[in-house]
């Protein structure tokens, strides 16, 4: 596998954490961390400056969706895999 992916996996599964402790110190609460995904979400998908195929916003969207989902599972109090991450985000697209 390619470096770059390792490190990035790393990252979103650091991001994911982070997000957890800002919702766990109620920085933010769940909705709100979930809204500010949402409007990640929401700008990539609208952004006509830049015509991407479809693989390519696939991929862009793909860090916010598992962050959206690890937001899901900490609400429930799941500790998932990147792997896990990964296979539900898979089936969202």
């Amino acid at each position: 596998m390619n470096t770059a992916n390792l490190q990035l996996k790393g990252l979103i599964m650091a991001m994911a954490s982070i997000c957890d402790a800002i919702v766990e110190k109620e920085l933010l609460t769940s909705g709100e961390l979930n809204a500010a995904l949402s409007k990640a979400t929401k700008a990539i998908e609208e952004d006509d400056d830049h015509e991407l195929s479809d693989a390519n916003r696939a991929a862009i969207l793909f860090p916010i969706r598992v962050l959206q989902l690890a937001e899901e599972a900490g609400r429930k109090g799941e500790r998932l895999t990147f792997s896990d991450y990964a296979k539900f985000v898979a089936k969202l697209t």
